[in-house]
């Protein structure tokens, strides 16, 4: 079954991680669920970040998607990646608005260590980023 629109754009887009590429598929209102932050990250960029991040860093780490679920509104998107030796499973949950922009995006991770290998990349990331 072939990829719906949206889902290609993002499968186009992701591998770059630059915010730039990322801004016009997300809605101005998109909100971010992470698996490390509880509360969820709204707005356009705060989402930009917190993907653009997670890109920089996964890139390094292997990822790749290994199984789609797509009906073009909704999509599940199975990963795998190796960050610091820890092999790690997620999905990315993401929902499309009716302009086709994207309005939710929650990751899910597991196993705990991984996800702890993760938050503490991201937060070195934003550390970093804050001190420039």
């Amino acid at each position: 079954m072939p990829r719906s629109e949206n889902l290609q754009k993002w499968m186009d887009v992701f591998p770059s991680h630059k915010p730039e590429h990322l801004a016009p598929l997300l809605d101005d209102g998109a909100v971010f669920h992470s698996p490390v932050v509880h509360t969820p990250q709204e707005g356009k960029p705060k989402v930009i970040s917190y993907l653009a991040t997670a890109g920089e860093i996964l890139e390094k780490a292997n990822f790749q998607y290994v199984r789609e679920i797509d009906n073009g509104e909704n999509a599940m998107l199975e990963f795998t990646c190796v960050l610091n030796g820890i092999i790690i499973n997620g999905v990315d949950i993401i929902h499309w608005n009716e302009e086709g922009k994207i309005a939710d995006f929650k990751v899910m991770v597991r196993p705990l260590k991984g996800i702890q290998a993760i938050h503490a990349a991201m937060k070195a990331a934003f550390e970093e980023q804050a001190a420039h």
